[in-house]
């Protein structure tokens, strides 16, 4: 297991996205731009179940991503790990606590009807950081 420095733990609390990369089902790589946060040992993020990134975890649960500082694009830091916990439990505070942070809005004001929320943790396994 990898450790965010602390020089690089603000990345986290700032409305930096971060760029999630999975991997699809016939192999090939697929990135999008997530919300995140991190709980002291896990970097979260979540989704809503059936996306395709929520499809290609719970088939493989590789990750890599990166942050950048949105004060200077070149400071980020980059992570790789695994997701270790999937869970809807808590998944739509979860998701209102980051549209309060990415948003300044008490409630994610994008769900869908019908639309199942879900929280990802990843253990990072290797970090890197630049700047």
């Amino acid at each position: 297991m990898a450790t965010i420095p602390d020089t690089h733990k603000d990345l986290f609390r700032k409305k930096a996205f971060a760029h999630l990369g999975t991997i699809n089902a016939d192999g090939t790589p697929q990135v999008t731009p997530v919300w995140v946060d991190f709980d002291g040992a896990h970097i979260r993020f979540n989704t809503a179940k059936g996306r395709v990134k929520d499809k290609n975890l719970r088939r493989n649960p590789k990750v890599a991503l990166a942050i950048m500082d949105p004060d200077n694009p070149y400071r980020y830091v980059r992570v790789s790990g695994r997701v270790v916990e999937v869970t809807e439990q808590g998944a739509d505070q979860h998701i209102d606590a980051l549209a309060q942070k990415y948003l300044g809005q008490d409630r994610y004001p994008f769900r869908q009807p019908g639309e199942v929320r879900v929280t990802y943790k990843i253990l990072p396994d290797k970090v890197g950081t630049q700047g």
